[in-house]
């Protein structure tokens, strides 16, 4: 199940998640996604973190492209008004992820603006790996 995320949806610590008012971000749980994985569903993960961090950590699978964009050079898209990554495809979904959510909700959002089919993983890479660790 994905979950939308609208402009006055609670988030977490009784945070209220500000975007415009006529966006919204698709999200998915890390079970969710988890459950996807099992199923050998082909899945696109972009990280959003520096490469050190991603190198030392990143959600990997059979069936998985996983991609390193920093987020600064999503930032930079909207910056200087470009509409694509080239190796982005528009065509399917991307599931954006990052250490906590926030930096992968501010790339979503700048990425759904260009048209891209976007997720945002629940929690970042913090809760990806509290889930996996209890499948243990």
């Amino acid at each position: 199940m994905i979950s939308i995320v609208h402009p006055s949806d609670k988030i977490g610590n009784n945070e209220t998640f500000i975007m415009k008012e006529d966006n919204h971000l698709k999200t998915i749980t890390p079970e969710e996604l988890y459950e996807k994985m099992q199923k050998g569903q082909l899945l696109t993960v972009l990280d959003v973190r520096d490469e050190e961090k991603y190198n030392n950590y990143h959600i990997e699978g059979e069936n998985i492209e996983s991609l390193n964009i920093h987020k600064t050079v999503i930032f930079e898209l909207e910056e200087n008004g470009e509409k694509e990554i080239p190796v982005l495809h528009k065509g399917e979904e991307i599931i954006v992820t990052c250490t906590t959510g926030n930096s992968a909700s501010k790339c979503a959002t700048i990425l759904s603006e260009r048209d891209y089919d976007i997720v945002v993983l629940e929690g970042g890479l913090t809760a990806w790996r509290e889930y996996v660790k209890s499948k243990e």
